[in-house]
């Protein structure tokens, strides 16, 4: 009879999770067995607890549309022990300690080939379409998946799976800017600050920080932002043009609904981009003339490569990148982690522990 773990998993969508009984896997091919000893608790892991994202119009997007099942262990930024090798994977230290890239493709198509795994047509994602680290055991499809993190607090090295890599890949995507040119984060959240620190690792002076939260932007301040504005204000657009000092020519919508890709949009100067990142939902009416007029960029960014994974990592290892605030709950803690998430009541990131 095969070994047994417990998950705390998505039974039904909606409903509080439940901890179930799975079989431990068994590492197949270059599969790797993970023992899990940390993962992150992020908002997307409220969207799968949901089962749909907002589509705007009345529409929705729902999870079993992209290759979801139930019951499923939720969970994607994780860090655990190397427990079991497959036959034909490479040689690691059992006991090892890594961080695990959850964003797997299919790794035979072009994406793969060229390690831009999270934009596969055939995601295999931790905590999506397979269970991830809200369960105590998992596989990695290869080593290469894997990421060595020395010395840093795993607490806080485990969010470099997503929320790091994220913001990397985002920033990435605003380039070329001056180390003096100005840039907006909207949403001070997990994301947020990690958008902060990364930033301020990169050597961008003007990092301007928006939140509805009075509390998230005094976190903000004391985690390196230059200035703060209230994105609930009458006319928020306005008021990050002032603290800026001039035109704004990156934005980071972390939070991305109506009304703050509307703000993003409106703080752009000419020849801006705005890079598309959280998931609340919802739509926006654009005008082709003023795009036009104002050449403005619009783009969208889902996770990150294991490239920005090593990346992240590795600034962090050379001591340039400040830690983001992280609070470690008890694993058996799962559905309270979700629910503080849900009501706002994180400041940073909350981390289940084993």
């Amino acid at each position: 009879m095969s070994a047994t773990q417990h998950a705390w998993a998505v039974v039904e969508h909606g409903k509080p999770l439940q901890k179930i009984e799975k079989p431990i896997p068994e590492p197949t091919g270059t599969e790797i067995l993970i023992k899990v000893t940390h993962c992150g608790v992020c908002h997307s892991d409220l969207h799968f607890h949901e089962g749909f994202y907002e589509r705007g119009g009345g529409k929705r997007v729902y999870l079993k549309d992209r290759g979801a099942t139930l019951p499923r262990a939720l969970g994607h930024e994780i860090i655990g022990t190397v427990v079991k090798l497959g036959p034909n994977a490479e040689q690691l230290s059992l006991g090892a300690s890594r961080i695990v890239y959850p964003w797997t493709g299919c790794q035979k198509c072009r994406r793969c080939e060229d390690e831009d795994d999270n934009l596969c047509l055939a995601q295999r994602n931790c905590g999506v379409q397979t269970d991830g680290g809200y369960a105590q055991y998992l596989t990695v499809p290869h080593a290469k998946y894997l990421v060595d993190y020395g010395d840093l607090d795993p607490a806080v090295a485990c969010t470099f799976a997503c929320s790091g890599l994220t913001v990397l890949s985002s920033i990435q995507k605003i380039m070329p800017l001056r180390l003096q040119d100005p840039i907006l984060l909207i949403g001070a959240g997990g994301l947020g600050l990690a958008g902060i620190t990364l930033l301020r690792a990169l050597g961008y002076e003007k990092i301007i920080s928006a939140d509805i939260s009075l509390e998230k932007r005094e976190i903000a301040l004391e985690t390196g932002a230059s200035a703060v504005v209230d994105s609930s204000g009458e006319d928020p657009a306005k008021a990050a043009i002032e603290v800026a000092g001039g035109p704004i020519y990156g934005v980071l919508d972390f939070v991305n609904n109506k009304q703050t890709a509307n703000f993003a949009i409106g703080a752009l100067g000419k020849g801006g981009k705005m890079v598309a990142i959280g998931l609340a939902g919802g739509e926006i009416n654009l005008s082709l003339v003023d795009m036009i007029f104002k050449s403005v960029t619009i783009v969208g960014n889902i996770t990150g490569t294991p490239r920005n994974l090593r990346d992240v990592t590795q600034l962090a290892k050379e001591g340039k990148l400040a830690p983001v605030p992280v609070t470690r709950i008890p694993w058996d803690q799962a559905n309270e982690a979700l629910n503080q998430l849900r009501d706002g009541k994180v400041s940073g990131r909350l981390i289940l522990v084993h």
